[in-house]
C-alpha cells in the first residue's frame, strides 16, 4: 500500500482524498474524503481574473488540507488545477499561494488530461460488472467546464466544455449582479441554446452516441441523485452507484428551474454552494441525456480525484 494524497481544486470546489491504494489489488482505501465549496471561479468568465477574495478562500482551504495531509502522514501528493485556473490572467498569484502552502506545484493540467482522470476514477471499479454495458460515457459537470469522455477500459474520445454549473449561472441568470430567482424563460433558452452548442462541440470528438453507460460525476449530478432519493441528508454511500432515470431527472432539473432561493436551501441534502447553481448543472445534465437518449445515468461519487490518486499511487 502507499499512502497518497490527492487534491482537485476546481471551479466551485477544492477537495481532499487521502488514501491508501495497492496498485496489484485495484483498492483504494479512503482515509479522508471532504471538500469545502471557495468558488475560485467567482467572476473569471466576465473579468479574466481570479478575485483576491476567491484566492484567499482557497488558500485558506489549503491550509487545512495541509494539516490533514500532515496528520495521515501521506507519501506522495498531487494537487491539480481545473477550469478557473486554466482561464485567468493572475494564475501565477494562484500557484505561489499554493505553493508556500502545501510545498508542491499545482498543475494546471488541460481539459484533455482532466477527462482522463476523470474517466479513470470513476470507471475502475465498474469494469467488472454484467449489468452495466461498455462503452461508457463519463460527464464530470463541474463549476466550469464540463469533460465528456467514452471508453471502455481505454479512452477512444475526450473533450472538454466550457458549460459548468458556475459558468452558465453567472453567463445567463445574473442580472444586475444578482442571480435571477427564478430565472425568466429568456434566461433558460438562452442557456439550453449555450449548452446545445457545446454538445456538438464535444461530438465532434467524442463519440458520443456509442456509448451505453452514461456515468455523472462532480456535485450537480450527485445533487440530483440526493433529492431524487428524497435523502434527509446528503448520503455519499447511497448516492454512489445509485442510478437516476431520465424522467427523474427532467422531473428535477423542471422543478429547480422554477424554484426560489428559500425553496431550494430547504432541501436536506443541498450544499449550500450549490444553491445558485444546481439548475443549470442541471439542465447540463438533462441536455446530456436527451442528445444521446440516456434512458438513465449512474452516479458516481468516485471521480477525478480517485483518478489523480491512482496517477501517483
Amino acid at each position: 500500500m502507499t499512502r497518497v494524497a490527492a487534491i482537485d481544486c476546481g471551479t466551485n470546489s477544492i477537495r481532499l482524498l487521502v488514501a491508501d491504494a495497492d496498485p496489484e489489488t485495484g483498492e483504494l482505501v479512503d482515509l479522508d474524503r471532504r471538500m469545502t465549496i471557495v468558488r475560485l471561479g467567482q467572476g473569471v468568465d466576465r473579468t479574466g481574473r481570479l478575485a483576491p477574495e476567491a484566492l484567499e478562500r482557497t488558500f485558506a482551504a489549503c491550509r487545512e488540507y495541509a494539516a490533514i495531509i500532515k496528520e495521515h502522514g501521506a507519501e506522495r501528493l498531487r494537487f491539480v488545477a481545473t477550469s478557473a485556473s486554466r482561464d485567468a490572467e493572475n494564475r501565477d498569484e494562484f500557484v505561489r499561494g499554493v505553493l508556500d502552502i502545501l510545498g508542491v506545484e499545482p498543475e494546471v493540467i488541460s481539459g484533455d488530461q482532466e477527462a482522463e482522470f476523470s474517466f479513470t476514477g470513476a470507471t475502475r471499479e465498474l469494469m467488472g460488472r454484467d449489468d452495466l454495458a461498455k462503452p461508457y460515457l463519463v460527464v464530470d459537470i463541474g463549476g466550469g467546464s464540463t469533460e465528456f469522455v467514452v471508453g471502455d477500459g481505454h479512452v477512444r474520445g475526450a473533450r472538454s466544455v466550457d458549460i459548468g454549473c458556475v459558468r452558465m449561472t453567472e453567463r445567463h441568470l445574473v442580472h444586475d449582479g444578482a442571480v435571477t430567482d427564478p430565472p425568466t424563460p429568456a434566461q433558460i433558452d438562452a442557456m439550453r441554446a449555450d449548452i446545445e452548442a457545446a454538445l456538438d462541440l464535444a461530438e465532434q470528438v467524442v463519440p458520443l452516441h456509442e456509448a451505453h453507460t452514461l456515468v455523472g460525476l462532480a456535485g450537480s449530478v450527485t445533487t440530483v441523485s440526493a433529492i431524487a432519493q428524497e435523502l434527509p441528508e446528503y448520503d455519499p454511500t447511497a448516492i454512489h452507484h445509485s442510478r437516476i432515470s431520465h424522467d427523474r431527472v427532467r422531473e428535477i432539473t423542471d422543478w429547480l428551474l422554477a424554484s426560489t432561493h428559500a425553496e431550494r436551501t430547504a432541501i436536506p441534502s443541498m450544499h449550500p454552494g450549490r444553491v445558485d447553481v444546481i439548475a443549470a448543472g442541471a439542465l447540463v445534465l438533462l441536455s446530456i441525456m436527451e442528445r444521446i437518449g440516456a434512458s438513465e445515468v449512474v452516479v458516481s461519487e468516485h471521480d477525478i480525484l480517485d483518478g489523480i490518486a491512482w496517477s501517483i499511487a
